[in-house]
C-alpha cells in the first residue's frame, strides 16, 4: 500500500480542530496565536502550533477562512483569520451532524437501559426476531403433531 500522508484537517482529531477553529471564528478576527491559545484555555487539547498553522491554512484554500496581513502593530506582519460564509455553512452542518449523532447516541442508551431485573431491554429488532423464531418453532410443532396423527 502507498504510504499517504494526511492533510491537516483530516482524521477525526483534524476534523475536531478545524470545527473548533470555526466555532472560534464565528463573530471574531484573530491571529494563529490568539487561536492557539484560546483552544488551550478552552480545554480542547494541548495542539502543536504548526499543526494549527497548518490546518488554518488548509482551511483558508477550502474557502472555510479567509486571511490578510495585519501590519498595524509594531513588529511582523501577522496573519488575520476570519470566517467566510463557505465556513458558517460547513459549521452550521456539522454542529447538524453532531446534533444528529447525539441523538442516535441517546436512543442506543435508552435502547439498551437495565429493565427492573438489571438486565439490558432488548431492542425492538431483537423481540421481533424471538417473536418470529417463536412462530416457526409453533408452527413447525403443529405439523409434526398433525403428521403423526
Amino acid at each position: 500500500m502507498a504510504n499517504q500522508s494526511k492533510k491537516p484537517g483530516s482524521g477525526a482529531a483534524g476534523d475536531m480542530l478545524t470545527a473548533h477553529l470555526l466555532a472560534m471564528l464565528k463573530g471574531w478576527t484573530a491571529y494563529g496565536y490568539d487561536l492557539a491559545q484560546r483552544l488551550e484555555e478552552a480545554g480542547l487539547g494541548d495542539y502543536n502550533k504548526g499543526t494549527i498553522y497548518r490546518t488554518l491554512r488548509h482551511m483558508e484554500a477550502l474557502g472555510l477562512v479567509s486571511s490578510n496581513w495585519d501590519t498595524s502593530l509594531n513588529g511582523p506582519a501577522r496573519r488575520m483569520y476570519s470566517l467566510t460564509n463557505a465556513g458558517s455553512l460547513f459549521l452550521q452542518n456539522w454542529l447538524a451532524i453532531l446534533d444528529a449523532h447525539k441523538s442516535m447516541v441517546a436512543q442506543f442508551v435508552n435502547l439498551s437501559a437495565p429493565t427492573e431485573t438489571g438486565a439490558p431491554a432488548p431492542s425492538r429488532q431483537m423481540k421481533s426476531r424471538k417473536k418470529a423464531v417463536r412462530k416457526k418453532a409453533a408452527t413447525q410443532k403443529q405439523d409434526e403433531l398433525r403428521d403423526e396423527t
